[in-house]
């Protein structure tokens, strides 16, 4: 195969590479009969150049053996590299913007097949990971056109012989969902006993696998999301730390089953009710793998993350990052039961103008979230508005882009708005011809598709209102909905769900651009994780209504302060990488919605957690309450809280929570000039001896004070010697101190 081949491959993938002649460096090349080896000082790709697999091994022992590629052809059926009777490989030098490196390109073919299968393999000179990449290619004169719904550029298989080998006493594997709808963690899950079961799931889109007392690990995922939702199928071996099958395919396509438990393949998946949609062409590519190992799984997740970015730029926030009150904690929908009318908004907006140092950096927003339109017409947000730009504060806005929220019999009469067509020419629809279930009930919710004109009317006339109010900050939702498989799209250039989600982003963002401005910030809610690029945060988990656990007498089973940690104890990296700044949901001072009274120490530990991980800080209080005042007061105008949140930054994990059991204990640090450290003790009667290490948390030699962060209280004090630091968490309470040089 020539260099310009490749070329034109690594341009599709990577945006502008320049191929130069280099020299390897630290990258040694050894070839034999029967293999082909490219190291550097993190790993080493074998090349088995008679059966045609790949086998990766890192410095930190992890192994990957006998790796194979492979498709699924609509007329040919599975092809698999290692089921081909030719391989042949040759080799580019590049330089692309993740670094200088050395490009196997791997051809496997044979005489009786249409098709042939590339593989792309790049090892960069100093990056302890890989990317990988495959091609299912017609060859010339075939006639043939490659049609696929499934290609795996990266496979461990059983029956060829694959494993995958992780060192260590406490082995972890990390299970990713598509998105965070219905509540779903991210889990880690520890291998079960012999003779208790297996290991086994689909993680979506990236895996990690880790020894948790080492934090030796694994981090292997998509940094590609244009054309396919990717899948992880894995099945763990009968010896912990060991898979017996891995497979990183484009073309996952997974149906809710309420049966399940809802992590666990209940509702963590894509949520299709049809197969993944095909890509068909001369030559189709699966997507991008990173496949990333290191002595610390978490560094190993920085770098997923800024492999995603280095492909698909993230959105930039010029500024202090916003602050916000979101009417969605008072009432579902705003106005619909007469819980909070258009007077009370104008209460909450006094109400922020009496906090000087809410108020000192980033001007709150009033995000209004779901409301009845009968109510809070255009004009009257657009007053709301004005009133609030006069007490020096911005107004938000919210709505859903590929969901129209309708009564079930409406489908075939109702219009959709901004538009002259009937919903039921815009919805998704299924193999069958019916529409594609989303939120199914009287009440519904109907999947848009993305490419249809009607869409794009209906985005316009949101954005227009969104205009109209005078909004800086929306709120967009329910995104996994333009997501979906549908047997068509109203564009045919179309052919899958994560196509047609990224043109609706696209055009979302340039109608934006055209009709408010550059300056608007984007929050999605319910969304997939992947692509990122067009927001400038996400919610880590949805819908939190900070109750202290799930289980807790009087509050609903999903939505606590715990359950939140649980994910975003795993997800702390996306922060700086993929999005400026995570989004934890708001803050209640008093009760969400008509959920019963919140203690103290439940508001506490809350925004606690959302200093944590450093989200944007949103408060969805009635404002109208007394006590509700009260708490704002001290804990949302505290001077050193509102200087964090007008920069927030993550923390670090010490530990991840495994499982989503309620009694974690977690353990976070932030290092900089003065070092923060948060501890979390969910457990009811249980107390916490969390420690810190003092090379660990980056603590320089001397003595310092531990200071309780909101009252400046000295707690203890770190002597000069002292290696380790420790904080005593009592049962149900969490602790978030600074770390300063003693005077």
């Amino acid at each position: 195969m020539q260099t310009s081949f490749f070329s034109l491959k690594r341009l599709l993938l990577l945006g502008a590479v320049l191929h130069v002649g280099i020299t390897a460096y630290s990258q040694t090349v050894q070839d034999s009969k029967d293999h082909y080896t490219l190291s550097n000082d993190h790993l080493t790709v074998v090349l088995d150049k008679q059966q045609g697999s790949i086998s990766y091994q890192f410095r930190n022992g992890i192994q990957l053996d006998r790796t194979i590629a492979y498709f699924e052809d609509q007329a040919l059926g599975m092809l698999q590299s290692t089921g081909m009777r030719e391989h042949s490989y040759t080799t580019d030098d590049i330089q692309d913007p993740m670094g200088q490196g050395i490009c196997l390109n791997v051809v496997h073919e044979d005489a009786q097949q249409p098709v042939r299968l590339i593989q792309h393999i790049t090892l960069y000179k100093t990056h302890a990971y890989v990317l990988i990449s495959v091609e299912a290619e017609a060859k010339e004169g075939s006639r043939h056109t490659v049609s696929t719904r499934h290609i795996a550029p990266l496979a461990l298989l059983q029956g060829q012989g694959g494993r995958l080998q992780l060192p260590g006493r406490a082995p972890r594997l990390t299970d990713f969902p598509f998105d965070n709808d219905n509540w779903v963690d991210v889990m880690t899950q520890a291998w079960p006993a012999q003779g208790k079961g297996s290991l086994s799931g689909i993680s979506h889109e990236l895996i990690a696998i880790s020894d948790q007392e080492t934090r030796a690990g694994l981090v292997a995922g998509s940094i590609t999301h244009d054309n396919w939702k990717t899948g992880i199928r894995y099945s763990g071996g009968v010896k912990a730390g060991t898979l017996d099958s891995l497979v990183m395919y484009g073309g996952v396509s997974t149906p809710d089953q309420p049966s399940l438990p809802a992590s666990m393949g209940g509702y963590d998946g894509t949520h299709d009710v049809i197969p993944h949609g095909l890509i068909s062409g001369t030559s189709v590519q699966g997507p991008l793998l990173f496949l990333g190992a290191g002595d610390d799984v978490r560094q190993c997740l920085v770098q997923y993350g800024q492999g995603n970015t280095l492909v698909a730029p993230a959105r930039k926030w010029a500024g202090p990052a916003p602050v916000y009150w979101n009417s969605f904690g008072v009432e579902g929908v705003l106005g619909y039961e007469k819980v909070m009318m258009p007077a009370g908004v104008l209460k909450v907006i006094d109400v922020w103008k009496g906090m000087q140092h809410f108020n000192q950096y980033a001007s709150p927003v009033i995000s209004i979230d779901s409301y009845d339109q009968q109510i809070y017409t255009t004009n009257i947000l657009r007053s709301i508005g004005q009133y609030a730009r006069k007490k020096g504060q911005q107004i938000g806005f919210y709505f859903i882009p590929f969901a129209n929220w309708n009564w079930a019999n409406a489908l075939y009469t109702a219009k959709l708005q901004g538009s002259d067509h009937l919903l039921s020419d815009v919805v998704l629809r299924d193999n069958k011809g019916e529409p594609v279930p989303y939120k199914k009930g009287d009440w519904s919710a109907f999947p848009l598709d993305p490419t249809h004109p009607a869409t794009r009317q209906y985005i316009i006339y949101h954005l227009q209102r969104a205009k109209a109010i005078g909004a800086t900050f929306i709120k967009i939702d329910f995104l996994s909905a333009g997501s979906l498989e549908s047997v068509k799209h109203y564009d045919p250039q179309v052919t899958t769900g994560i196509q047609a989600y990224n043109y609706g982003m696209k055009l979302l963002r340039h109608l934006t651009d055209s009709i408010m401005g550059p300056d608007v910030f984007f929050t999605m809610a319910i969304s997939p994780m992947f692509p990122h690029q067009y927001a400038h945060t996400r919610f880590v988990s949805t819908d939190v209504y900070s109750h202290f656990r799930n289980d807790q007498a009087g509050f609903p089973h999903y939505g606590s302060t715990a359950a939140s940690m649980i994910s975003a104890a795993h997800l702390w990296w996306v922060q700086g990488t993929l999005w400026p700044y995570t989004n934890m949901d708001v803050a209640i001072m008093k009760h969400f919605q008509k959920h019963p009274d919140l203690s103290e120490m439940e508001v506490k530990v809350r925004l606690f957690s959302m200093i944590t991980l450093g989200s944007i800080l949103g408060d969805g209080s009635d404002l109208r309450e007394p006590l509700a005042v009260s708490r704002a007061q001290q804990y949302l105008n505290h001077p050193a809280v509102s200087a964090f949140f007008s920069h927030p930054r993550a923390f670090t994990p010490l530990s991840f929570p495994e499982g989503n059991g309620m009694d974690q204990q977690l353990r976070f640090f932030l290092a900089g000039d003065t070092l923060l450290l948060s501890a979390f003790n969910f457990h009811l009667s249980q107390p916490f001896t969390a420690q810190f290490s003092r090379q660990e948390t980056g603590l320089k030699a001397g003595a310092y004070e531990i200071r309780d962060f909101m009252t400046d209280k000295v707690l203890g004090t770190v002597g000069t010697a002292q290696a380790t630091i420790e904080l005593t968490v009592p049962a149900k309470d969490a602790l978030l101190v600074k770390v300063v040089p003693r005077q």
